[in-house]
């Protein structure tokens, strides 16, 4: 067993373990760490406890203490410094005529890395921006290709259902998302209406699917014959939610809705 500290750097970023180095951590508490990429800050927001050790990726890196009120001041420097190093590489970009879209600027805690978000069409050949910026600021300078949906996530924004975007919110982790998906939900195929604002199939097409998925067994697949207390018919739809069954019946032709426990099925056509 390890004892850990869950501790996250970014808004909806993944959690990462930490050893808490005795000191007393709580959710929400702003601290100090040493990470591959150098000394950051970061907010606990798991408490610690005891995990297998096959849970835990090692060796674990120790929490170097709770940030102060310099910690906090540096932060904020940081982000000051970030907007103007924004405006600095979009004209730099400009200059350069690269087919490359600035998404946003981090600052590694303690000055020693700057990292450039972009996307593009394809690769890019940015080394002389490279060295243009590392003129400028004086520190290690990274440009990171990122895609669409991590761009939304970067971004932020409001999502068709009102509220603020899965990814940018809570979602840590992107999942594979299929056209087949929108069908066991019975949602409209139309693009603009299954996809984000990134371009892309939404998220919660995923985290929902499970629950249909348990919700559909026992209901009779589209197409599948039934018998109903009218006669004999072909299933058009279902109704997870009100468990009933639309069936077109054989003889009328009429469409009609079923408790799923009225049919029984004959086959599929």
């Amino acid at each position: 067993m390890a004892l850990v500290t869950g501790i996250r750097f970014k808004k909806a970023g993944k959690v990462y373990h930490f050893d808490p180095n005795e000191l007393a951590l709580g959710p929400g508490d702003c601290v100090v760490v040493e990470t591959t990429r150098g000394v950051e800050m970061g907010k606990v927001v798991a408490p610690t406890a005891e995990l297998p050790d096959v849970q835990v990726v090692k060796p674990l890196k120790k929490v170097v203490r709770k940030a102060g009120h310099e910690d906090l001041e540096q932060l904020a420097r940081n982000r000051e410094k970030e907007g103007d190093a924004f405006r600095i590489a979009q004209q730099k970009i400009s200059s350069h005529n690269l087919p490359m879209k600035l998404i946003g600027v981090e600052y590694s805690f303690d000055g020693s890395k700057i990292v450039f978000y972009f996307t593009a069409e394809g690769r890019i050949d940015f080394r002389e921006l490279v060295k243009d910026l590392a003129n400028v600021f004086r520190t290690r300078i990274e440009l990171r290709q990122i895609g669409v949906r991590d761009e939304a996530k970067l971004i932020g924004g409001l999502g068709s259902c009102g509220r603020e975007l899965c990814c940018a919110a809570w979602l840590a982790d992107f999942t594979s998302v299929s056209i087949r998906m929108a069908k066991d939900q019975n949602l409209s195929l139309n693009p603009t209406k299954i996809s984000g604002i990134c371009g892309r199939l939404m998220c919660c097409l995923k985290y929902e699917n499970d629950t249909y998925e348990q919700e559909k067994v026992g209901f009779p697949e589209s197409g599948s014959r039934v018998n109903t207390p009218d006669g004999e018919g072909r299933v058009s739809g279902i109704n997870i939610f009100k468990k009933t069954i639309n069936v077109e019946l054989k003889e009328s032709k009429l469409v009609r809705e079923y408790p799923v426990s009225a049919v029984n099925v004959r086959g599929k056509e």
